[in-house]
């Protein structure tokens, strides 16, 4: 990471509330969602209408904001759950998007160090995320800052992120 490049990034944890903060999450995440790792297409006018008001309505969600100046470059959204076997909590990652233009400096470390860091305020035992096998840099980033296949036996294997869509 080159600080001197980052020397203008702030991190901060976003708050529902201030507009300047809901639109650059809505605005970040609809870049995200516009390329090809987010599924190349971007967020409905639903999603982009709705979103902010509907994480603010979860009291286990919780998002970081990055910015280089006053321009909006990077999203971390996290949701609460619940760890059965250790019987505390756990934050999944749910997103993680840097605009392109700022991609390459360090920016999702800088925001990931922040989720941790309200994920321990919040008593949480681990921390999860999916990822998409052909996203080798993010793949690279998440082992580099500790994140690792989940297995409880090796012989069992690791598990598999999978999904169904409900109507």
């Amino acid at each position: 990471m080159n600080a001197e490049r980052n020397d203008q990034i702030k991190v901060v944890r976003a708050d529902y509330a201030d507009p300047g903060h809901a639109a650059a999450l809505v605005m970040v995440l609809d870049a995200y969602a516009s390329e090809r790792a987010g599924g190349s297409d971007p967020l409905s006018a639903f999603a982009k209408a709705n979103l902010v008001r509907e994480l603010a309505a979860r009291p286990q969600a919780y998002s970081v904001l990055a910015f280089d100046g006053t321009a909006p470059v990077g999203l971390v959204n996290c949701i609460e759950g619940f760890s059965t076997f250790a019987c505390k909590p756990l934050v999944n990652v749910h997103d993680v998007a840097v605009l392109a233009s700022h991609r390459g400096r360090g920016i999702a470390a800088l925001m990931l160090a922040e989720a941790e860091r309200i994920a321990l305020e919040r008593g949480a035992v681990k921390m999860t995320l999916e990822v998409l096998s052909g996203n080798s840099g993010a793949v690279r980033l998440y082992e580099r800052i500790g994140f690792a296949g989940y297995a409880l036996d090796p012989a069992m294997g690791t598990a598999q992120f999978m999904q169904k869509w409900l109507a």
